[in-house]
């Protein structure tokens, strides 16, 4: 079953309570009773893929955003470096089998030579001598008997950061039932050449790791295995059912990959930009708080000054038009910051629109970008609004 993330129509299916709780908990879509006895489903508005049993769901984001350019934004939100490449997602039928193959093709290319071994500094009770005794801890813990020894040494292991979340990542994804059976089959041999390997708690902070000479084959998997496990969720109803899900808000992944393109667009000239600016609209009396806040997504600044407002739109619409309430909430951002224009960047094709507000020295830009756009040429329009907005930040 696939919506389109602008639909509201429910269709209606047949559930037991459990798959409907479960479904209802992936927050990716609606669930009610419907009056003929079934369930109504529809989107919540988040777009991703559910499957409970036999019952595979997914919601599609507008304007032909395939899963690719999905998780390219995803991952550059959180990473610069990531690059297109990094996703390698192929038209598969549906996002799980989608993100499946493109990860496990990452993990091939990652352990083509094998796993990835270093070493690690090791702690550990052995009974003969290995390493440097802590004689603290032999002390506080043995009461002075010679045995178990505990040491510190230097391990040469493929038991490292890099593998465990690789492995971690690639259990993730066998864990859900739609991979294909080829996919499958290819995760399933890449988890054995791991083998040792300790598995990461999925609920806890992975390890931090270093980009680095000898892990930049790695690099690619690495990114995309950070996406799944943000991003997938794999669990147990009171039943027999199992759920997988993957979903996510459009509008929050939109907002935060505009605010990391602005900042990288923008560090070639000498000032900042600083994300969820804080700003108040009201001049607070003597001795008195601002009452009225505004968080800007995303404000360059230039010796503390504020000179460009920048702020992000995704605002899923089946007709292409928007709420002028946008026009006042940039005219206040630009009031409230004394700044002559505020850059309105929002999902859609199209062509720029200069609105130029009535008797004040204010306007405000509405700049188009296109996601279905390669990334490339996404970045390359982002870079343009930041080389406009910086060409034209002192008049109008």
């Amino acid at each position: 079953m696939t919506f389109h993330e602008l639909e509201t129509t429910p269709r209606s299916v047949e559930l037991s309570e459990d798959d409907a709780e479960m479904l209802r908990a992936s927050k990716l879509v609606n669930v009610s009773r419907s009056w003929c006895g079934g369930w109504d489903i529809s989107p919540t508005g988040m777009v991703g893929a559910v499957q409970v049993g036999e019952l595979l769901i997914e919601v599609r984001p507008k304007d032909k955003v395939g899963l690719s350019r999905l998780m390219f934004m995803l991952g550059y939100a959180a990473d610069p470096g990531f690059s297109e490449a990094d996703t390698d997602a192929v038209e598969e039928p549906d996002f799980f089998a989608a993100i499946a193959h493109s990860f496990a093709r990452q993990c091939e290319r990652a352990l083509q030579r094998g796993p990835l071994s270093s070493y690690v500094t090791v702690e550990e009770s052995l009974r003969v001598l290995r390493g440097k005794i802590r004689v603290g801890d032999q002390i506080s813990r043995h009461l002075g008997l010679p045995i178990p020894l505990e040491v510190t040494f230097d391990d040469f292991t493929k038991d490292i950061a890099e593998n465990r979340i690789l492995r971690t990542a690639i259990r993730i994804v066998l864990d859900l039932t739609a991979v294909p059976p080829a996919v499958r089959e290819r995760l399933s041999r890449l988890d054995r050449n791991l083998d040792g390997v300790k598995l990461l708690p999925r609920v806890a902070p992975w390890p931090q790791w270093q980009e680095s000479r000898a892990n930049a084959h790695y690099i690619p998997a690495l990114r995309m295995a950070a996406l799944i496990r943000d991003g997938l969720s794999v669990e147990s109803g009171k039943g027999r059912s199992r759920m997988s899900s993957f979903a996510v808000d459009m509008a929050k992944v939109f907002e935060d990959f505009v605010t990391t393109a602005i900042k990288e667009s923008m560090r070639f000239f000498p000032g900042t930009v600083h994300a969820q600016f804080e700003a108040h609209l009201d001049e607070p009396r003597q001795g008195e708080r601002p009452r009225t806040t505004m968080y800007v997504d995303a404000v360059y600044c230039e010796a503390g000054i504020p000179r460009v407002v920048f702020d992000a739109k995704y605002k899923a619409s089946q007709f292409g038009s928007y709420s002028n309430a946008d026009e006042y909430q940039m005219l206040a951002y630009c009031t409230a910051l004394d700044v002559p224009r505020a850059w309105l960047l929002y999902a859609g094709a199209g062509s720029p629109r200069i609105v130029k507000v009535r008797n004040t020295n204010k306007e405000i830009v509405h700049f188009p970008l296109d996601l279905s756009l390669s990334p490339e040429r996404l970045l390359e329009r982002v870079q343009n609004v930041a080389n406009l907005a910086h060409a034209r930040k002192n008049s109008v």
